[in-house]
Parts: structure tokens; sequence; C-alpha cells
């Protein structure tokens, strides 16, 4: 580059933090804002509780594929590009679920809910294009942060199911749609916001202050994963630890909508619940990335999963309806998904060669939500056969795979601190 000025790149890293939390911000709405609704809907248009939990399952499925789309996108064009990508088909997934609605078309909602994993997809690469520049005694509470950020949107979303049903009405459209209109408006604003002010991008300027500008290692790039992971076993249970936290949260909390209807819970009274899941999922994140830092990944991912173990058996006892057990149960859901989540994220961003750490990383979540939606798809199964309590009690054993995986990352931690601190590149 021919600029002689130099660049601060603890300066920039600060800067991408501030711009990804914007964006978290605004585009958690668009997640979550269906959250309580998108079962609902699914059992509406098709007529079938079973069916219940396809929309999110999809969901789930299309975050899975798109995560490595983006990784791809981001591994030649940096994390700007992939991330505006994820938030405008996320936003094409919102507008397609409003016309499912008004269309009474299953197959067009599970289209839409598909797209709309984009952006789940996008902001899962938002939290590690935090650690880009990150020095690694400091990597997890960047990390944790932007997860943190989600809070804002997310707990709002499920909130705002009574003014989505009212803008629904104002639409003319079925009120179970309203949440996805109102979410979109969300998805467009996040992506907006990494398109202005995520510059200069950090996974490029982060291969810069290492000296890797030369061309990417050939051959595939699913070929080359597969070998950073033989090579590093820790990047192994760090993957695992994440689809097990995914797979028992995505399974118990699509289903728990339901089995609140079910008892006579109020719509309003299930957004609250799950909103106070989703606090647990993101409120204590700079906590956990804290503690992350400072006693260790492995530690914190297995205090996950036993925190996770609890949070199905409280589940498994909730009655229908309402009940002190379904909120302390489903916060406690989240809470250990996210001690899970942030330990075992930040064991990816660590370890994951820097020139194929998008590649590694798009795959984590490939396999974190392809595991997920065979959870969420078999939930429905589950309870329409043997009941609620049965889907949360089976799920224990995906919180105790949760368990093992911190095991075998404390038994493969490699020594040191990984990578060296960035610090100033000429611009």
């Amino acid at each position: 580059m021919s600029d002689p000025e130099v660049l601060d790149v603890a300066a920039v890293q600060r800067r991408t933090v501030t711009t990804l939390v914007t964006a978290q911000a605004v585009g958690a709405v668009g997640i979550t804002i269906g959250i309580a609704t998108a079962s609902l809907l699914a059992r509406d248009i098709s007529g079938s509780e079973r069916q219940a939990g396809l929309a999110q399952t999809f969901q789930v499925l299309g975050a899975a594929v798109v995560a490595v789309l983006l990784a791809r996108v981001m591994g030649a064009r940096g994390r700007r590009v992939g991330l505006v990508l994820g938030y405008a088909l996320g936003f094409s997934g919102s507008v397609l679920a409003v016309l499912a609605g008004v269309a009474g078309s299953m197959s067009l909602l599970l289209l839409g809910a598909a797209l709309l994993g984009a952006t789940t997809a996008a902001n899962n690469a938002a939290r590690y294009a935090a650690t880009d520049l990150a020095p690694p005694e400091r990597r997890a509470r960047a990390l944790a942060v932007v997860v943190w950020a989600t809070t804002i949107g997310a707990v709002a979303g499920p909130n705002l199911t009574g003014p989505a049903a009212a803008l629904a009405r104002w639409l003319d459209i079925p009120e179970l749609t309203g949440p996805f209109a109102l979410g979109s408006i969300g998805m467009l604003l996040a992506g907006i916001v990494i398109a202005v002010r995520l510059r200069p991008d950090p996974l490029l300027l982060a291969r810069e202050v290492a000296g890797a500008t030369g061309p990417r290692p050939g051959g595939r790039a699913w070929g080359r994963v597969v070998a950073v992971v033989r090579e590093r076993p820790v990047l192994g249970a760090a993957i695992l630890g994440l689809a097990g936290a995914h797979a028992a949260m995505i399974s118990v909390m699509v289903m728990t909508p339901l089995h609140m209807e079910h008892g006579g819970a109020e719509l309003r009274v299930i957004g609250i619940v799950i909103s106070v899941h989703v606090l647990g999922m993101f409120a204590f994140a700079p906590l956990v990335g804290w503690l992350t830092d400072a006693i260790g990944r492995p530690q914190v991912l297995g205090l996950g999963g036993v925190v996770l173990v609890v949070s199905l058996l409280l589940s498994a006892v909730a009655p229908e309806g309402s009940s002190w057990q379904i909120f302390g149960g489903l916060f406690l859901l989240g809470l250990g998904w996210s001690f899970a989540t942030v330990a075992a994220s930040t064991m990816v961003a660590d370890h994951a060669p820097l020139d194929v750490r998008a590649d590694v990383q798009g795959t984590a979540d490939l396999v974190m939500n392809l595991v997920a939606a065979t959870g969420g798809g078999l939930a429905g199964l589950v309870v329409g056969g043997a009941g609620y309590p049965a889907l949360a009690l089976g799920s224990i054993g995906l919180a105790l795979l949760v368990v093992a995986a911190a095991v075998l990352a404390a038994r493969h931690q490699p020594t040191g601190s990984g990578e060296e601190r960035p610090g100033r590149v000429p611009a």
C-alpha cells in the first residue's frame, strides 16, 4: 500500500467492535422477533402441530448452508462483503415469510425461513469478526461484547409482538406475519451499518498485519478444513461443543411456545418467556467472555454443559402454560448456551490458521446449525408423540456432549498464547 501513514490496529479494532455492536443490536430484532410466533404460524398454515417446528428448523438449516457461503465470500473479499450479503438474504427471507402467511403457503414459509437463517449466519460471523484484530488474552471479551449486543434487539424483539400485530392489522396481513414485517426493517438497517462503517475490513487487515497477503492455499475449502482439524484436535472439540449446546437449545426452545399455549398462556406471556431465554443467551456474555479469558476456554465450556443439564431438568418438570419452572428453565437454557458458545467460539478463533480462518469458522457454524436443525426437526415429532417433558429429558444427552467436548479440549489444549498480538501496520 502506498500511503505512508501508519494505521493503529488497536484503534481499528475499537471501531470494528463498535460497528459490529451497532449492527448486532438492530439486526437481532430481525432474528428474534419471529421466534415466539414462527412455530404458531407454521402450525396455522400446515394445520399440524407436528409441523410447527419446521419453520424454526428451516431457519437453522438456512443458517447452516449460508454460513459456508458467507465463509467463502469472506475468505475471498473480507468480512464486510460477507456480512452485507447475509443481512440482504435475511431481509428477503423475512419478506417471503410475510407473503407465505398471506398466501397460506407452507413451502413459501419454509423458503423464507431458510433465507431468514442468513441473518443468523451473518450475526454468527460477526462474533468472529470481532476477534480478527484482538490480542489473544482479550479475544474472548471482544467476541463476547458482540454477542452481548444482540441483547438489545433480541430482548426487545419478542416483546414487539404486540406492536407487530398492530402493524399486521394496519397492513391487512395475518397477525402472525407482523413480526416478520417489522423484523425486516432491523435486518435492512444492520446491512447498511456494516456497509458504511466496517472499514478497513478486519480480516483483510489481520492478514496484512501477519504478512499473509499472498495467495490463499490451494485445494478445496472442505479439504483444507479437515486437514486443519486433524492437525489441531482442539478445533474438533470446540466444534462438538458448539453443536451440542446449540442443538439442545434449539430443540427445546422451538417447542416451548406450543407447550405454553397448550396450558392457556397468552402470546404476551410466551413472548416474555422467550425474552427471558434470550436474556440468558446474550446479556451476561461480557462476564462470560471475561471468565473465559481468565480461567480458560475448556473450563467455561464444561460449565456451560452443566448449566444446560440443570435447565433441561427444570424444563422437563414444567407444567403446561406459564410457570416458574419454564421461566427458570428457559433462562438457564440460554445461559448455558452462552457459556458454551462463547468458550467454544473463542477456541475456534484461537486455533484456526489465519489463511483458512473464515473457512474453519464457517464450517464450525455449518456443523453447529445442521445438528441443531436436525434436533429442531425431530422436536415436533417427539412432542407430538411423547410430550414436551420427554423432549427436555432427551436433550440432556446433547448437554452431556458439551461436557465431553470440554474434557477433550482440555486434553488437547496447546500451550502458549497462539498468534502474535496485532500491532501497527503501514496503511
